[in-house]
């Protein structure tokens, strides 16, 4: 089987995008500016995807869990089951609102940027930091099997303290 040459991804080339916003969409108040997002990639606004989608964007670049996204939405007084928080995330997820970083097998969180980038997870502090696209280089990708392509390589460089 041909190996391909080693490559470094181009981070906009592999990561889903959502539908580009035009310019004068957003107009920095965030319930309209998430009410555009959802209507440019073709979700109904709910009530529920809109409250949710308040919570996750106004506050700009984060990552979270769906425990945690639940914990706020609860503290905001919004009326949302767990599985509709986990169905929420997974919807934005799926048309490119969100990014899903997988940590280990019992923990996934919720990127906000979906542009490429990688992370740093801190174990101890359960805890995403973000790492540039430019400086993670991937030397050689595999082939994948045939009728497949790579839709995306994620990097997760786990860190802890130094022991004394």
């Amino acid at each position: 089987m041909k190996q391909p040459p080693p490559i470094a991804f181009a981070p906009t080339a592999l990561a889903h995008q959502p539908a580009a916003i035009k310019p004068g969409e957003l107009t920095g108040c965030p319930w309209h500016d998430v009410k555009t997002k959802l209507r440019n990639v073709g979700l109904r606004p709910t009530r529920q995807r809109m409250a949710l989608g308040w919570i996750l964007f106004a506050k700009g670049d984060r990552h979270v869990t769906a425990e945690m996204l639940y914990e706020e939405a609860t503290r905001a007084k919004v009326p949302v089951s767990l599985a509709t928080v986990y169905n929420t995330l997974h919807q934005f997820t799926d048309v490119g609102l969100l990014r899903q970083v997988a940590v280990d097998g019992s923990r996934a969180y919720f990127d906000t940027n979906n542009s490429m980038h990688h992370h740093f997870f801190i174990e101890e502090q359960n805890e995403l930091l973000d790492i540039p696209a430019s400086d993670v280089v991937v030397g050689k990708a595999p082939v994948p099997p045939e009728g497949y392509e790579i839709a995306q390589i994620d990097v997760v460089v786990r860190l802890r303290r130094k022991q004394p």
